[in-house]
């Protein structure tokens, strides 16, 4: 089985921890692993570097982590936490003169094209981001590096002008294995990586589905709240799931200042089942 490497970039909920004016212990935690962004993760895998989402806190995270490259961003649904940062994608296209590689569902990139049509226009405003949307589903997909790609040149007063090169680059391949979820009655994807399979925004995986969950080193799930939510697993839910997996370790992610603080929660859970952080790195 193929390894990887994947870094939490974000694990806190839509609002993030600490939220905006809450005075409670958690969001007054000076615990770093108390401190969460928006729920996004960097993945190594096969010589590729992906992106989980893409949320308000997207710059930051770049920056934080200090990532330069991206060879694609999957997108899990397209929620606001998820997609908020995509404008900043910018900074990529204009210092690798390259578009990004976007792998989504269609209804996701139709929600893209209402909330980002500058992106998609015609006739683009000089600088608006450059994408290429590739449509999945819950099927196995192919990620390809390398092999001819456009090029971006920079012209002042006009934007970019597209050109072609890399016709005899090496191409490199990665095999994906989405993970069919509902978030309330919203489809949506989580992703395995070789050993690693991360789920978020979730409250019910298909029974089929289990079969791509098997035999992991790392298994990564929501969590929002102690008991019943509309659209996420609780606590209590998300420890059955990741103990029905089996995987050798568990992480609990998407976590709200309604759960505890990290020291907390972490001595509630079972052994091989702990809450991630940002920051946090697994292999």
């Amino acid at each position: 089985m193929s390894k990887a490497k994947l870094t939490f970039l974000g694990t806190g909920t839509s609002q993030g921890v600490p939220m905006i004016g809450c005075g409670c212990d958690v969001c007054r935690s000076r615990d770093p692993r108390d401190k969460r962004l928006r729920a996004s993760a960097f993945v190594e895998y096969e010589g590729m570097r992906i992106l989980i989402d893409a949320g308000p806190d997207f710059r930051q995270q770049m920056l934080r982590a200090g990532i330069s490259h991206l060879d694609a961003i999957l997108l899990t649904h397209n929620h606001k936490d998820h997609t908020g940062g995509l404008d900043d994608i910018r900074a990529f296209n204009y210092l690798e003169k390259r578009a990004s590689e976007i792998y989504c569902e269609k209804y996701v990139e139709d929600s893209l094209r209402l909330e980002y049509s500058y992106a998609f226009a015609e006739k683009k405003y000089p600088g608006a981001p450059e994408w290429h949307v590739h449509n999945i589903d819950e099927n196995p997909f192919t990620l390809m590096c390398g092999g001819p790609y456009e090029v971006l040149s920079w012209e002042p007063g006009k934007g970019y002008i597209h050109t072609m090169a890399g016709e005899n680059d090496p191409v490199r391949k990665a095999t994906v294995i989405p993970i069919r979820g509902m978030h309330y009655k919203l489809p949506v994807l989580g992703y395995r990586f070789g050993n690693i399979a991360y789920c978020t925004d979730m409250n019910f995986i298909p029974e089929e589905e289990f079969a791509k969950l098997e035999g992991l080193d790392h298994f990564i799930i929501n969590c929002v709240k102690y008991g019943k939510h509309i659209s996420h697993y609780s606590l209590e839910e998300a420890v059955a799931v990741a103990q029905r997996v089996g995987a050798k370790h568990s992480w609990l992610t998407h976590l709200s200042h309604q759960l505890p603080t990290y020291n907390e929660l972490a001595s509630e859970l079972p052994e091989g089942i702990l809450p991630a952080y940002d920051g946090l790195v697994i292999e």
